[in-house]
């Protein structure tokens, strides 16, 4: 594979049937110093390729004797190493999609934007001439053990603690997506490391040298959203002293986690669809909209699909968003992992409290593995840091996650005069009981670990913290308000 210097540049294969633009891509990749070859159609594309290898393929998706893809599915079917450009027409988001399902590197939307192409290109060929630079890897071999594989990639890796069949997968799965630039979706449950995996899909790709911004959409005012997204312009509003920009700005050249993305508003999702699709945002206060090079991963715990039936999200970002999607395994699921999970975590209380680790006994383990871990990790780490502030110094020792809840007084019986489905006399305190008693078992049942238990009755972490505010719930003095997010 030939390298971009100017001994030996990269070699660009371009395929489209229209001259003009065939003529475009040809001068503005030769000016960028890679070698060029041309074709009008799928055949001749195909004879060039049998001939020799080429670093990139650019293609446009219609070509007159089929489809752009279909040289994709071509090349991936004899695990050629070509990096795949695709060029689709504006608002051809299931060209796009599909096309990064079947393997393409990257897609452009026309009219292509040059700056853009440029852009997209130089990443298609840093990363070929990265892969270039290391062994093919054996299938069998371990996500964690890669041949060439940077040691900051694989302590990404590492962090998702576990050699469990479930973890295993998951592991070889972001090793194996973490190269393209298709979106990613994480599923998975409150607690389970959604943004560790998404924090090791970048370290693994070639945006690893670009930033990582990890962005919590529960957690951001509906009316702070756009300018937190997209940015804000001097002037464009009374406090607004200096441009400021937004997250997107921010992962330019690397990555955007969106976290919790099923808690943003309807009105938001139309604005994050058009900045995804197009890869350019409007700054609030801005006339003109600017390019932005950004790979989107997002995660929620919820389940995307149903909220689409339900009408609470828009169809079209979820096709955008779930090109390719990771599950992370609840904790149940992946028992084996507890010992690991528990050397490692409580390494990090100790180094964090500045005091030994206790010894974990065959019998704390037993305790743990019985309990149900519904805030699965989040809740395993709660568990500890308890169980050391309690233990001697030597052992473990756990209590009651929960606080023992008070029976619930028994109402008085009814009398002659009051029959018993009499009306309360104040519905409003009636209701605000209720809404605390549910609030409460949800609490407890989760270690008072807001966002699990926000999870489990259909509310965001505000919507929760809120109502806690309001009916003035005790929470725990030894809970740790961090330990709410994953």
């Amino acid at each position: 594979m030939a390298l971009n210097t100017s001994e030996n540049p990269a070699h660009i294969l371009v395929v489209d049937d229209e001259p003009d633009l065939r003529t475009l891509y040809e001068l503005t990749l030769l000016r960028e110093g890679y070698r060029v070859d041309v074709a009008e159609n799928l055949d001749t594309a195909w004879h060039h390729l049998n001939e020799r290898r080429f670093d990139v393929l650019i293609t446009d998706m219609r070509l007159p004797d089929g489809l752009g893809i279909d040289l994709i599915q071509r090349l991936r079917a004899q695990q050629r190493s070509e990096r795949c450009v695709v060029i689709t027409a504006y608002g051809s988001a299931e060209n796009a999609v599909e096309s990064l399902k079947a393997g393409a590197f990257d897609y452009l939307t026309k009219p292509v934007n040059l700056r853009q192409f440029r852009a997209v290109i130089a990443s298609a060929v840093q990363d070929a001439i990265a892969q270039q630079t290391v062994a093919v890897p054996v299938p069998t071999t371990p996500a964690t053990d890669r041949p060439g594989q940077t040691p900051a990639a694989e302590a990404a890796l590492q962090r998702l603690v576990g050699q469990s069949a479930p973890m295993h997968q998951v592991k070889e799965r972001i090793a194996k997506v973490a190269r393209s630039m298709a979106p990613v979706l994480v599923c998975g449950e409150s607690g389970t490391g959604k943004e560790l995996a998404a924090s090791a899909l970048h370290a693994n790709s070639h945006r690893a040298g670009g930033p990582f911004i990890a962005v919590n959409c529960s957690a951001i005012p509906e009316t702070l959203l756009e300018t937190e997204f997209f940015g804000v312009r001097k002037g464009a509003y009374t406090g607004a002293t200096q441009d400021r920009d937004g997250y997107f700005q921010a992962a330019r050249g690397g990555t955007l986690f969106l976290d919790e993305i099923g808690d943003l508003p309807l009105a938001m999702q139309s604005k994050l669809l058009r900045a995804i699709q197009e890869r350019c945002v409007r700054p609030v206060g801005a006339t003109q909209e600017e390019p932005v090079d950004v790979r989107i991963i997002s995660a929620t715990h919820k389940n995307l699909a149903d909220e689409v039936q339900a009408g609470r999200f828009r169809q079209d970002l979820y096709y955008r968003l779930n090109v390719i999607e990771i599950d992370i395994p609840p904790l149940r699921e992946r028992l084996e992992d507890l010992p690991a999970l528990c050397h490692t975590l409580l390494a990090r209380i100790a180094a964090e409290s500045g005091l030994p680790a206790p010894a974990l006994t065959p019998t704390a383990l037993a305790q743990l593995a019985q309990h149900p871990l519904k805030g699965n990790v989040r809740e395993l780490e709660n568990l500890l840091h308890r169980a050391v502030a309690l233990s001697d110094g030597r052992e473990l020792q756990f209590e009651p996650t929960t606080p023992p809840v008070a029976p619930a007084a028994a109402p008085p019986p009814a009398t002659a005069t009051e029959p018993a489905n009499a009306l309360p006399e104040d519905l409003q305190h009636h209701l605000d009981q209720q809404e605390r008693e549910i609030l409460i078992k949800a609490l407890q049942e989760t270690g008072f670990n807001r966002t699990a238990a926000a999870a489990r009755l259909g509310l965001s972490l505000r919507q929760i913290r809120y109502r806690i505010a309001r009916l003035n719930i005790d929470m725990p003095q030894d809970h740790d308000a961090a330990s709410d997010t994953p």
